[in-house]
């Protein structure tokens, strides 16, 4: 294993291929660990947004490491956003670690040691933001890095297309538009680690019952993945199975017919809906995660008393149209309770 430290000649807005040089430069001090003494291949670039810099960051594998800073017990100068664009990438710092996936969200210390690493190719975003202009308490801060962040609906409707916007548009952006975007950023960011700590504060919401609210969510945001699977919700949370399943014992249902239910009822919002058009049952399946038609229709069957196709035809005739889904399974005739899918756990 090689370590090698990073180092850049030209700060300011631009473009480099020597990756850790340029992370050092624009982020933060930071070391690479590989397994090869060869340079990690890949582009990085730095875009301005007022005060917030976004660094974006297309290689891999990749392993940084960053030691404890001189400033490391007091109040940090900035702290990075990471927001994965393609790949999945793992963080650590301060004994936490998390499985950050496109569509998620982390907070990284930068005056503090962590670690980033990369399995293979990612494409990520680092927005570095200066902490004094959060206005939050450093106890909430502290809170937020090096963890997996599930925004709020509120604050993920702004947050998460802003990103976006900014990723594809930060190269024509006027500086003035630029900077007051930033403004928003910051703002949005802070509106995150606010809401975050009002939930960790909350007894309703602390320890087991948190980790099933964080799964559930996780579920949601990957229905669509075949692959899904209780192994690797375990993974992505680094827990056992065994203990996944424990966490779950009080729910009245398991990991796995958890996802099986979902599916169905994300089906059967789509396969209701009225238009000149109507979508497949292949399409709708696959877009749910289902591997095959048979396995979709018994899914279904088992949930509403019917096969997909007829299930449509008696809900479309029955005039219940876009207001349907899973809970109105009534209207289809006669209905399990919608936990117990009858199903082999192995068809999940």
């Amino acid at each position: 294993m090689s370590t090698r430290s990073g180092t850049a000649n030209s700060p300011g807005t631009g473009a480099s291929t020597d990756v850790t040089a340029a992370l050092s430069l624009w982020l933060t001090p930071v070391e690479e660990y590989a397994a090869e003494a060869a340079p990690v291949s890949g582009a990085v670039t730095l875009h301005h947004f007022g005060y917030v810099d976004m660094i974006t960051c297309a290689a891999g594998p990749l392993g940084l490491t960053r030691g404890p800073g001189p400033a490391a017990q007091d109040t940090p100068e900035s702290i990075a956003l990471l927001v994965p664009r393609a790949g999945a990438v793992r963080v650590a710092q301060d004994g936490r670690r998390a499985c950050v996936e496109s569509g998620d969200l982390a907070l990284i210390d930068l005056g503090r040691a962590f670690s980033v690493e990369q399995e293979g190719w990612c494409r990520i975003l680092l927005f570095r933001l200066p902490v004094h202009a959060l206005h939050v308490p450093m106890a909430d801060l502290r809170r937020a890095t090096g963890r997996l962040l599930i925004p709020p609906a509120a604050v993920d409707a702004l947050l998460t297309p802003l990103l976006g916007y900014l990723d594809e548009a930060a190269a024509r952006l006027p500086a003035g538009v630029a900077e007051r975007l930033g403004g928003v950023v910051t703002d949005a960011v802070a509106d995150l680690i606010g809401e975050l700590s009002e939930e960790a504060e909350s007894p309703a919401r602390s320890g087991p019952r948190q980790l099933v609210l964080t799964i559930r969510q996780y579920i949601e945001r990957h229905l669509g993945d075949p692959e899904l699977s209780a192994e690797r919700i375990a993974a992505a949370h680094f827990i056992s199975v065994r203990y996944l399943h424990r966490v779950f014992e009080g729910e009245g249902i398991t990991v796995s017919r958890l996802i099986q239910r979902r599916r169905v009822e994300q089906c059967a919002r789509e396969l209701s809906r009225r238009g000149r058009v109507s979508p497949s049952l292949g399409v709708v399946a696959a877009r749910w995660g289902f591997r095959s038609a048979a396995h979709f229709s018994r899914a279904f069957k088992a949930v509403h008393g019917h096969p997909p196709q007829q299930w449509r035809r008696l809900v479309l005739m029955s005039g219940a149209g876009a207001g349907a889904g899973a809970g109105s399974a009534g209207a289809a005739g006669g209905v399990p309770d919608g936990t117990g899918l009858g199903l082999d756990e192995r068809d999940v």
